[in-house]
C-alpha cells in the first residue's frame, strides 16, 4: 500500500514540476489573476477538485482490484 502512495506523490512532484518548468513566465500572470479571485470561489473550486481526486483514488482502487 505505501508502494502507491509514493508512486502517487512522486508523480504529482513529476507533474508539478513539469508544469512550472514549462510555463515558467506565465506562472505570475496566473498568481496575479488568483489573487483577484474571491476566496470563497477558490474554496468551492478545490473542494470540488479534492471531491474528483478522491473519487479517481477511489474507483481506480476498486476497478483494479490493487492489494
Amino acid at each position: 500500500m505505501i508502494k502507491y502512495i509514493l508512486f502517487g506523490i512522486g508523480f504529482v512532484f513529476l507533474f508539478e514540476g513539469l508544469i512550472y518548468f514549462f510555463f515558467a513566465k506565465k506562472i505570475n500572470k496566473f498568481l496575479h489573476m488568483l489573487s483577484s479571485i474571491d476566496f470563497n470561489t477558490i474554496r468551492t473550486i478545490s473542494t470540488i477538485l479534492i471531491l474528483v481526486g478522491f473519487c479517481l483514488i477511489y474507483f481506480t482502487f476498486k476497478v483494479y482490484d490493487f492489494k
